[in-house]
């Protein structure tokens, strides 16, 4: 039986992972370390910000910076990107609310916690949602299952009732080594995924329902 939902944030209920990917390329490339796009998207897609800066370090020997400085040098870069263009996906927004109605709902997100609070702001969800995690709250990152098993603790359920909504290969590998059911969405023209730990795949999510997930996970 389900018992709670659980939404990813960037990416799958905000267009904001790509801008993440993009801010941090031009961080390396302001620090004379400049990598392939597909290079900076391994780095960060569906990652937590914990395993990010331990790779951004690995690549920028002088960083001599804190997690918490980088995080405060990316935020200009990125709030610069997400300004230009409503970056909320409506279909996920909405499925949350939906859910929302009979079931408890939180957000797990490899963003810093500060992040999380302005996405859940800007989303006008604050009041759907039970809590969010962000990557202040759990160690290691995804695809570690840690963040999804601390959220099924939170959630008084057994990580077998909780479904979660994911974006990323990272984030579908951590809901099922979790021994979680997962929704991942794939919208046309978002950078490609290796989704196959998902039980289903959606292009918008608005269109979940419960049955197409018992379905899905039958015949998985």
């Amino acid at each position: 039986m389900i018992r709670a939902y659980i939404f990813d944030l960037d990416g799958t209920l905000l267009d904001s992972e790509v801008l993440w990917v993009q801010a941090v390329d031009e961080f390396l490339r302001s620090r004379g370390a400049p990598l392939p796009r597909e290079a900076v998207m391994r780095i960060v897609y569906g990652r937590s910000w914990h395993d990010v800066y331990r790779d951004v370090a690995c690549r920028v020997p002088d960083l001599k910076m804190s997690l918490a400085e980088m995080e405060d040098a990316l935020a200009p870069l990125f709030c610069r990107l997400r300004d230009t263009r409503d970056v909320r996906i409506t279909g996920s927004t909405d499925l949350l609310r939906r859910l929302a109605s009979t079931h408890p709902v939180c957000i797990v997100s490899g963003s810093a916690r500060r992040d999380v609070a302005a996405a859940v702001d800007l989303m006008g969800i604050g009041d759907a949602i039970a809590f969010y995690l962000g990557a202040e709250d759990y160690a290691p990152g995804k695809p570690d299952p840690a963040c999804y098993f601390l959220a099924a603790r939170r959630l008084r359920c057994a990580p077998g009732e909780c479904v979660v909504f994911e974006d990323s290969a990272a984030g579908a590998a951590a809901a099922r080594r979790a021994g979680m059911r997962c929704v991942a969405l794939a919208r046309p023209g978002a950078p490609p995924q290796d989704l196959s730990d998902a039980d289903l795949v959606l292009s918008d999510l608005s269109a979940f329902r419960e049955d197409m997930l018992e379905t899905a996970f039958a015949a998985r």
